[in-house]
C-alpha cells in the first residue's frame, strides 16, 4: 500500500516585521523566515492552526 499523503505548498508572503513574536516563532516553525520561500507541509491539523495563525503572511496551495 502506497501512503497518500496530502501536502500543502506554503510560500510566505508577508513581512514579520513589526507583528508579534508567537507569529514570527509560527514562521520559523513552519520552515519560513524569509520573504518568498517555499515549503511543501503535510497536511495535518497542527500544520493547519499554525497557517491559521500566519494566515495573512502566506499564500496556501493545495497539491
Amino acid at each position: 500500500m502506497a501512503d497518500n499523503k496530502n501536502t500543502l505548498r506554503v510560500t510566505q508572503t508577508g513581512s514579520p516585521i513589526g507583528r508579534h513574536r508567537s507569529q514570527r516563532a509560527t514562521l520559523v516553525g513552519l520552515g519560513l523566515n524569509k520573504m518568498h520561500r517555499t515549503r511543501e507541509l503535510e497536511d495535518t491539523p497542527a500544520v493547519r492552526g499554525m497557517i491559521d495563525k500566519v494566515k495573512h503572511l502566506v499564500r496556501v496551495e493545495d497539491e
